[in-house]
């Protein structure tokens, strides 16, 4: 129901349109990638690009000495992060002992971090290695630290296949930055 400046209720089946079943989830702020395409990963790494911009445009909440963490553009639940070597290789197995060590340091700091600004009960960690294991960006290694509640299990992403995110990825690259100890 809306209200009309009349003051009366107006029936929302009766605005302009044709009405049916579905409800709507409103992200205007997705347009940016829609009208991007595909386009760009084919000639540009995301994360080769990332460390060159400023933490805000790159979305980077922490940086290394050889890696560093930024938020998921696509995230799948507020407060997706990554951990993304500064080198462009693949696979894990192509890591330097010092990559490695980073990461995996970057990841625990994320954690604390996470449990502290976003209060979450869990975490999702992993890394899809090659296109045919889920990854979005194959050619350069990266960890996701998905942080999960309790509570967040609805049924969006089982019917409709829809994630429903309540904040936007600057106000939480403001906040998991300000959480992020000064080193």
């Amino acid at each position: 129901m809306t209200e009309e400046p009349s003051g009366r209720l107006e029936d929302a089946a009766e605005l302009a349109g044709v009405p049916d079943e579905f409800q709507r989830l409103w992200t205007p702020h997705r347009m940016a990638y829609i009208q991007a395409g595909p386009e760009p990963l084919k000639h540009d790494c995301p994360f080769c690009a990332a460390p060159g911009k400023t933490d805000e445009e790159g979305l980077i909440v922490a940086r290394g000495e050889t890696a560093y963490v930024l938020l998921n553009l696509f995230p799948y639940n507020s407060g997706h992060l990554l951990v993304c070597p500064y080198r462009h290789f693949s696979t894990y197995d192509e890591a330097t002992p010092e990559e490695v060590a980073e990461i995996g340091a970057l990841t625990q700091v994320a954690m604390r971090v996470l449990r502290g600004v976003a209060r979450c009960d869990g975490f999702n960690i992993g890394m899809n290695q090659g296109a045919v294991a889920g990854a979005g960006v194959a050619e350069h290694l990266h960890q996701h630290i998905v942080p999960r509640w309790a509570t967040d299990a609805n049924f969006f992403p089982i019917i409709a296949k829809t994630k429903a995110l309540p904040q936007l990825l600057g106000e939480v690259r403001d906040a998991v930055q300000g959480g992020w100890p000064v080193i």
